[in-house]
C-alpha cells in the first residue's frame, strides 16, 4: 500500500515525515516529493521468530510519499499542485495534515490557525481535481458520440457512469459514495480518482496537547489522529534506547509512526496474515475480506494459480497452545479452500501445485 501525505504550507507535513522516518528533512531542499518505506510493527512476529529461528523477519510495509505543500490561492502554487497530482494519484490512500498549533517562528498559512478550515480547503482541491478530470473526459466522449463509430455502446455506458460521478462531485460528494460495484471501479480505475481513496486526517497540535487532544471529526475521513509532529520528530531523532522514556513522560503509549500506521490500517480496511518457515517469518498486509487464494497470490502469483488448499491457524490459538504442534493436537489447525476469508493474524501454510 502507498499513502500520500498532503496539506497546506506550514502544516507540518515535513516534520511529520521526520517523526515517522527518524531522518531530519533539509528545510532548504527543493520542494519535491520525498518517499520512504514504513514498517508495520507487529509483536506477533517476535513470538514466531522465537519459535522458528528464521534467517530473517520481515514486517509488512507501507510506502509513504510526502508531497510539498502548495499555496492554493496563487497561480504558482496551483501550478505546483497540478504538477504533483500524478504522484498523489499513484497513492492508495491520502493523509491530510492540518495545522492546529501556534508558533511565532512559523507563520501560519493565511495568518490564521483554522484546522477545520484548512481541511475543507484541501477537500475542495481534492474534489476539484477529480471534477476537472471527469469533466474533460465527459466532454471528449460527448464529442466522440457525434461521430459514427463502432464503440458507441461502450462510450454511452462510460458517459452515464461519469455523469453520475460529475453530479456527485458538483455536490462535493466523494466518488466512493457513487462507485459501488467492482465493474464500475474497474471502468474508472485508470483515472485514479482522489475521492475514491481512503482519507486519514492528522491534526498537528502543540506540544502541550500531545497526550490529550483528539483528531478532527471531518466528514469523509476514514480515520483521524491528533499528534504533535514537532515533539514526535524530536523523539524520533533520539537514540532508540532513549525514546521510550520521553514517550512515557508525555503520556504516549507508542510513537507517531505506530499510531499513523494503525490509522492507515483502519482507514484502508487492512489486516495482516502471517507465514512462517526456517528461512523467514513474515507479515503480509491485505484488505479485509481477502480470500485464501488471493492471499496466496500476494505471496507468489504461482501459488494462486496452483492453489490446492491453505492450512491455517489463528495466532491467538497458536499462542494459547504454544506452537503449531500444540495447536494441531487441540484441533485448531484447519484446512481451508480458495474461498476462505482470511482473518487478521491467521498463519497460512499454502499448498500449491506450482
Amino acid at each position: 500500500m502507498k499513502a500520500a501525505i498532503i496539506g497546506l504550507p506550514k502544516s507540518g507535513k515535513s516534520t511529520l515525515f521526520t517523526a515517522i522516518t527518524g531522518k531530519a528533512v533539509d528545510p532548504y531542499a527543493p520542494p519535491e516529493p520525498r518517499q520512504t518505506v514504513v514498517h508495520v510493527p507487529d509483536e506477533r512476529l517476535a513470538y514466531l521468530a522465537e519459535l522458528h529461528k528464521p534467517s530473517k523477519v520481515i514486517e509488512a510495509t507501507i510506502d509513504i510519499v510526502d508531497v510539498p505543500g502548495c499555496s492554493l490561492d496563487d497561480p504558482k502554487g496551483q501550478e505546483e499542485w497540478r504538477r504533483f497530482l500524478p504522484v498523489v494519484r499513484q497513492a492508495d490512500m491520502l493523509i491530510v495534515v492540518v495545522r492546529d498549533f501556534e508558533n511565532d517562528a512559523v507563520p501560519a498559512y493565511h495568518d490564521r490557525i483554522d484546522a477545520k478550515g484548512d481541511f475543507d480547503a484541501m477537500w475542495d482541491e481534492i474534489i476539484f481535481a477529480d471534477l476537472d478530470t471527469v469533466t474533460t473526459r465527459v466532454e471528449r466522449i460527448e464529442a466522440q458520440l457525434k461521430k459514427p463509430t463502432k464503440t458507441h455502446d461502450t462510450e454511452k455506458r462510460e458517459l452515464a457512469l461519469l455523469q453520475r460521478c460529475q453530479e456527485a462531485l458538483e455536490s462535493s460528494e466523494p466518488l466512493s459514495t457513487v462507485i459501488a460495484h467492482e465493474d464500475e471501479r474497474r471502468a474508472v480505475s485508470s483515472f485514479a480518482f482522489l475521492t475514491e481513496k481512503p482519507l486519514v486526517c492528522i491534526r498537528n497540535i502543540s506540544d502541550e496537547e500531545a497526550s490529550s487532544a483528539e483528531g478532527i471529526q471531518a466528514e469523509h475521513t476514514k480515520a483521524s489522529l491528533a499528534l504533535s509532529a514537532s515533539i514526535e520528530a524530536e523523539i524520533a531523532l533520539l537514540d532508540p534506547a532513549d525514546r521510550a522514556v520521553f514517550l512515557e513522560d508525555l503520556g504516549l503509549e507508542s510513537p507517531a509512526r505506530d499510531r499513523l500506521v494503525k490509522a492507515c490500517y483502519a482507514a484502508g480496511g487492512l489486516i495482516s496474515f502471517l507465514t512462517v518457515g526456517s528461512d523467514e517469518v513474515r507479515a503480509w498486509s491485505i484488505p479485509a475480506g481477502t480470500t485464501a487464494v488471493e492471499a496466496a497470490g500476494k505471496v507468489h502469483t504461482d501459488f494462486a494459480r496452483g492453489f490446492i488448499r491453505a492450512e491455517t491457524v489463528a495466532f491467538a490459538d497458536l499462542l494459547e497452545h504454544k506452537d503449531i504442534k500444540g495447536a494441531k493436537a487441540a484441533g485448531k489447525v484447519r484446512k481451508e479452500g480458495k474461498t476462505y476469508i482470511v482473518e487478521d493474524g491467521d498463519l497460512l501454510n499454502i499448498l500449491s501445485s506450482a
